[in-house]
């Protein structure tokens, strides 16, 4: 036997597409030549297996090797590819039955010992080994996080030498019994909304934020507790469903930092700091990878200082808050990456953070104000639901032995009951349907449409904004049970977008 063929799968984006490793021995000087496209950590790979092949005990064939990684088209990077080329040159030499590898997957990095090392993007290669209908083996430390993909059999492996035992069959590898948690129960809430002392207007909108997925702006002096609303929203969401979790499990597997299995189930919270790049918000790089936008899919992403964000890194929120996803193009890879994320947002009402505290007062004047607040643009407001002034809270507030509020428990259960309100009705949360369906499902009553005609009036709000006013109504409706739209829902709603009219006319 010259010839071996192996199966892999490569990384590009949320994909694993697959990639034959071909491996053939022919006569000639000794020598390993690997073709198909492969980057720098794949042209290395050569030196680890030979060196992991002969420390583990195994004959390093002196002929000429010919490895192929087919489709020639597809850039290949990274050590994954380590294990399936040592597997391919032993079964091509005779050492181990070829036969045996066709209903397996192979993906692991190989160490000059022969023990197998982590690989980024386990998930979504055994996400798609599954649905190839084959089998994945792959490092043991890789293995907890393949494992929720339940429709593929996983295999665990620490060396090489395991790896060759169970494809001889003289020791099989058992598979990996280990299943994900339910998602539907109840994750680890977090910080508890009943420790906000005070701000029961910011505490409401965050509710309704929760049970309509909608994006959120808070507004207000220093230590008014902007910060801990905004960690508490991912405690009173709804859970996620499985396939919510699995899409949040994938992300973070390749993503650097990677995917840590107590973490399944739970919304993602990220808070990047204001220095953080366009780049590092939306993704990219040479070889794209997701950012924030994408960790915090499908669940909340904070921008505390949002005025402190460079007006261009702010602007490429715009099309994610509107589509849900987000395309990286570079000279030679392309990807497209989910980010439908809860945006909340904090800002100070002026540079030195006291305006309209009487307590402390304001030292800014009015243009220093104005140029303070134009660093966030007009269409980047527009986008954001709910706008929420939060006043500094009182002293006898913060002295009382009680919080006043409930706890999150309480509110969660409200916010739930309005979501699947939600999705029985639309199959959707009411801040993603889209301007036909909003014509459909949140038409107000006669008395809630001639408030809503006066506020359209007396704000000048533009046609995104009615259409939002009208979701975040819908929302009020659903948190209270109710099937019309009136007035009331319609009154709280437009509160929610006239901020900016009482800033400016401080």
């Amino acid at each position: 036997m010259t010839l071996a063929t192996v199966h892999s799968r490569a990384q590009l984006g949320l994909e694993a597409p697959p990639v034959t490793v071909e491996v053939h021995l022919a006569n000639g000087l000794p020598s390993l030549s690997i073709v198909g496209l492969p980057e720098t950590a794949v042209k290395e790979s050569k030196d680890r297996v030979r060196a992991a092949l002969i420390n583990s005990g195994c004959e390093f064939p002196a002929r000429r090797i010919t490895v192929n990684l087919a489709p020639a088209d597809l850039p290949k990077d990274g050590g994954r590819f380590d294990l399936p080329i040592a597997v391919g040159i032993l079964a091509a030499s005779g050492q181990i039955p070829a036969h045996a590898l066709g209903g397996l997957e192979l993906v692991g990095e190989l160490s000059l010992s022969g023990a197998l090392r982590p690989v980024r993007g386990a998930l979504p290669a055994a996400v798609h080994a599954g649905r190839a209908g084959r089998r994945l083996l792959l490092p043991s430390e890789s293995a907890a996080e393949a494992a929720l993909a339940r429709a593929v059999r996983v295999h665990p492996a620490s060396h090489l030498l395991e790896v060759c035992g169970h494809v001889t069959g003289d020791r099989a590898l058992p598979p990996l019994a280990a299943a994900p948690p339910d998602p539907g129960a109840d994750p680890d809430p977090g910080p508890d909304l009943r420790e906000v002392r005070g701000q029961p207007a910011a505490k409401r909108a965050l509710e309704v934020a929760a049970a309509g997925e909608h994006s959120l702006l808070l507004i207000g002096p220093p230590g008014t507790g902007k910060s801990m609303l905004a960690r508490r929203l991912p405690g009173i969401l709804p859970p996620m469903r499985e396939e919510e979790a699995l899409e949040c499990a994938t992300i973070a597997s390749i993503s650097g930092s990677g995917f840590r299995a107590q973490s399944w189930g739970r919304r993602p919270y990220r808070a990047p700091h204001h220095t953080a790049s366009a780049v590092a918000l939306v993704g990219g790089g040479s070889v794209p990878r997701p950012g924030e936008i994408s960790l915090a899919h499908r669940g909340v992403l904070f921008l505390d200082e949002l005025p402190e964000f460079d007006r261009r890194v702010l602007e490429v929120l715009r099309e994610p808050l509107e589509t849900g996803h987000i395309n990286i193009s570079r000279a030679a890879r392309q990807a497209t990456y989910p980010a439908r994320f809860q945006l909340v947002a904090a800002m100070n009402p002026c540079p030195c953070g006291h305006l309209g505290d009487a307590r402390s007062g304001c030292r800014c004047t009015a243009e220093q104000v104005r140029r303070y607040r134009a660093r966030v643009s007009g269409p980047v407001l527009d986008r954001i639901d709910l706008h929420v002034e939060m006043p500094p809270v009182a002293h006898r507030v913060m002295l009382e032995q009680e919080p006043d509020g409930e706890p999150s428990r309480v509110v969660r259960d409200r916010a739930r009951a309005a979501r699947r309100r939600q999705l029985e009705r639309a199959g959707k949360p009411n801040a993603r349907l889209s301007g036909s369906e909003v014509e459909t499902w949140c038409r107000p009553d006669a008395t809630g449409r001639a408030l809503l005609e006066s506020a359209l009036e007396r704000l000048g709000l533009t046609a995104r904004a009615y259409h939002r006013v009208l979701r975040t109504a819908r929302t009020i409706a659903d948190l209270a049970g109710d099937d019309l739209v009136g007035a009331a829902h319609v009154g709280e709603a437009v509160q929610y977008r006239q901020l900016d009219r009482r800033l400016a006319e401080r």
